[in-house]
Parts: C-alpha cells; structure tokens; sequence
C-alpha cells in the first residue's frame, strides 16, 4: 500500500491511523477483519485477531451502488457485534469502478501547496466532472527511473456521492470511516502477504489476481508490485445459483440456501457445477488473451483465486488446465499468527473471501 500521503478532500490514501477495522462491503456480504502487531523472536509479525463474514440482502446493493442505506448499515452493525471488537475506526474500499486513477509526472522537491495545485490542474484534464463534485486525493510514488529530478505521481478521485453512500452506511452502524482505499489497491496490500508463497518471492513474475464475485469476475495483473493491467468480467456466482434455480425448479432463495449446504440431487456437480466451471475458466483465458494483445506480456506466472466461488472443488484444477497457468486458492493468513478465537479449519474456508478486508485492516500499520 501507499505511505506518507496528501490528503485534499478525502483520505483515499490516508497515513497512519490507530488500529483499524477492515470492513469489505460487496453485493452480498460485509467482511470485518481486526489485525494486530505482536513481537516474536524478535521479529514483528501481524495477528489475526477477529473475523466475520455477515450476509446481506441481494437488493441491499445493486451494480455497485447502495440502494437500501439502512439494510447495509444493519448488516455492518450485526457483523460488528458478532466480531466483539472494540475498535470503532475503519477503512473502506470503493470499487475499482467508482475511482478514476491517472498516474502523472510532476517535477520533484516542490512545496505541498503548489504540488497541490498542480494536481488540481492535471486532475481537470482526465476527470470529466467538475472537481466541486468529485473527492480528490494523490499519492507521490517516487522518483522516475533515470530522471532524478521528477516524480511519479497517483491521482485518485471519485464522485461524491460514492463516497459519501459508503460512509453514510458505516455511521449508521455506529462507526466511522477513517480511510477510504479502491479495491484493487487493497487486494495488492494483501498479496504481499502471500508473495513468499512463489518462488524467488514472485520477482519479475506476472502474477494475476482473480476475484470472483456475485456477478463480476475482476482481474487485476500485478508485475513487481505494480498493477499493470485490470478486467472484470460479467461472470460470477450468481450465475450458478441461477443456473440451480432453473435446473430444479427452485426459487433463487432455495438454490442460494441448496448451494451453499450441498443438499442438491446427484447430477447437480454433472449437469450444473462443472459446466459453470468450464465457462468461468473460458472467461479468465479470455482476459487473459485480451492482456496479452494490449500489453508487452506473453504470459501470466500464477494465478490467485479469491472471492466467493474460489473455493469450489476442482474449480482451481481447471482453471490451470484451461489457461496452462499455476493456480492457487488465495490465502493471506497461511503464516500469520492467529488469535484462539479464530477457527483455523473455517478460516481455511473463509481466507479467498477476505483478500480485500484484510488489505484494508492493514493500513492500521502504513508507515506514517
């Protein structure tokens, strides 16, 4: 994640807070994770201290916007109370999609005040709504290669309303938004956890971080830390449960309730999982196919699997098949210590759905 920071509306790239809660609010479900430092042998690790995955209803939020505030922030409410944290600080994300970025190249060793106003100029360039009606934020990352005398600039913004729906529903649970991140940013942080999972630690590889959710499929390719291409798909979980739904004759409700408890009829892996399977496999090769013709790269190393459907047997074993690419199951807390309230066997379950949660409740520990 992002260090010493700028704010100028919002923190979307905040400095470092007091401990903070993670909370990832997706379509379907709010995610709260609470992380903290401990010392052992003489090394700072980061402890899992709690976790909570709290379902929500379907027509709570709709194409990425909240359409029942009061739904989202009950869900956020009772998903804190069954977490028993004390911490009432949070980060958020916004997703990739409510965030238009835009890396610039400013001149290097300027006062904040004119650098500032230099983002506001180039902002004004590549944001097409009045800078009135959008949150503003810009993160220095570092000098150029080879030109000493500029740096690298991220430009974040995003209409307000956007932001201001997300921190309406967590004050509404009682909770206040301390830093807002983007989505992809926060899965990154999170990857940093499962880099020493690769070999040589993943340098130099093209690592692809596939989230599949309810009804999106986002791809986010990362080279030596850096995003260097991002897709979604329009292909996700929802399409199984509908596929149930139509297969044997439930309401979307029983084949959300069948698939999660695994009570459907024999033919149900057959007929409906593995051919659901296939097609999700046939559309991670495609954005993958697309990456390759819009970029200089002509393969991906591994592949990380994260979000709701990650965990669905054999899936991981065709998606390798299909795109000839090393595929694992996302977890981040594969060598962190965890707190005696945390079930490792569950958590083993949980781990690809709380990619994102995690990301954000790490900001707790940004260097200021």
């Amino acid at each position: 994640m992002f260090g010493k920071t700028f704010n100028l509306d919002l923190n979307l790239f905040s400095p470092k807070s007091p401990r903070l809660l993670g909370i990832d609010i997706s379509s379907s479900s709010v995610k709260i994770i609470e992380l903290s430092k401990i010392k052992k042998k003489s090394t700072n690790m980061l402890r899992l201290e709690r976790y909570v995955i709290e379902p929500m209803s379907k027509e709570a939020i709709i194409d990425g916007n909240i359409q029942d505030l009061e739904a989202v922030g009950e869900s956020i409410r009772k998903g804190w109370r069954k977490s028993g944290s004390r911490l009432k600080e949070v980060a958020l994300a916004l997703p990739a999609a409510a965030v238009i970025t835009k890396k610039v190249v400013l001149s290097a060793g300027q006062r904040e005040d004119d650098m500032v106003f230099q983002v506001e100029a180039e902002a004004n360039q590549y944001i097409p709504f009045s800078l009135d009606e959008v949150n503003l934020d810009f993160q220095v990352l570092g000098p150029v290669p080879d030109h000493p005398e500029e740096v690298e600039v991220l430009i974040a913004a995003s209409r307000k309303e956007k932001v201001e729906d997300i921190v309406a529903a967590v004050q509404t649970a009682g909770l206040r938004a301390v830093v807002m991140d983007v989505e992809p940013f926060a899965a990154q942080a999170a990857f940093e956890l499962m880099k020493h999972q690769l070999p040589e630690s993943g340098e130099s590889q093209v690592i692809a971080l596939v989230d599949i959710g309810a009804s999106i499929t986002r791809i986010n390719i990362i080279h030596d830390g850096e995003s260097v291409y991002a897709r979604d798909q329009p292909f996700g979980g929802d399409q199984l449960t509908q596929e149930i739904q139509n297969q044997f004759n439930l309401s979307i409700e029983e084949a959300e309730a069948a698939k999660r408890k695994g009570t459907l009829p024999e033919n149900y892996n057959q007929d409906v999982l593995q051919p659901f399977c296939e097609t999700l496999a046939l559309e991670i090769a495609r954005a993958f196919q697309f990456f390759f013709t819009s970029t200089q790269y002509m393969q991906v190393d591994c592949i990380f699997l994260s979000g709701g459907c990650a965990t669905i047997p054999g899936l991981e074993a065709i998606i390798a098949e299909r795109t000839q690419t090393i595929t694992q199951i996302a977890n981040p807390f594969l060598n962190m210590e965890l707190s005696n309230r945390v079930s490792q066997r569950q958590l083993k379950q949980d781990a690809p759905l709380l990619l994102i949660a995690c990301g954000l409740a790490m900001r707790s520990f940004d260097p200021s």
